[in-house]
Formats: C-alpha cells, structure tokens, sequence
C-alpha cells in the first residue's frame, strides 16, 4: 500500500476540483481526503495501490476542464488507510 499527500496549486477551487478528485479516487480504489486550503490550494491524501496513487497523480496534473493546474507538490505519507475518499 501507498500513501501521499498531493498540494495543487492554480486555478483549483471553485472549479469542482474537489469533487471530481474525490470520483477519480473512488473509481481508482483510493481512501483518503481532498480538501481546500485557505490559501487557495488544494490538498489531496491519498491511499491505496502504488499503480492506482501513481494513476490519480498524473490525473492530478490538469483536474476537471474547468482548472488550470500550475503544479503539484507530492510527498509520501506513513502508511494509512481511511474509509472512503471525503472532500471537506
């Protein structure tokens, strides 16, 4: 199992980025959370496969239409698991 934090940076909220995160996550199996910073950011834990993390990381990198993804930042977290995939 895999876990990494993701911070994604641009045009992020108010576009449905959490949301559609959150579909990508589950269609790929992921536990975890996306939720928005107050500094405009998003932040994304994900948990699961190694292929399925490295799946919603590449995702990550252009979002739904509507964003305008300027880069994402990923670390790896301690090994945890969530039930199911929130966004807050």
């Amino acid at each position: 199992m895999t876990c990494a934090r993701f911070i994604v940076t641009g045009k992020v909220q108010g576009v449905f980025f959490r949301a559609s995160t959150r579909e990508r996550a589950l269609r790929l199996g992921l536990t975890g959370h996306a939720k928005n910073l107050a500094n405009g950011n998003v932040e994304v834990v994900a948990s699961g496969s190694r292929e399925a993390v490295d799946e919603l990381d590449a995702w990550l990198h252009h979002g739904p239409p509507a964003a305008c993804v300027e880069n994402v930042r990923r670390e790896p977290l301690p090994e945890q698991s969530w039930r199911g995939f929130k966004t807050a």
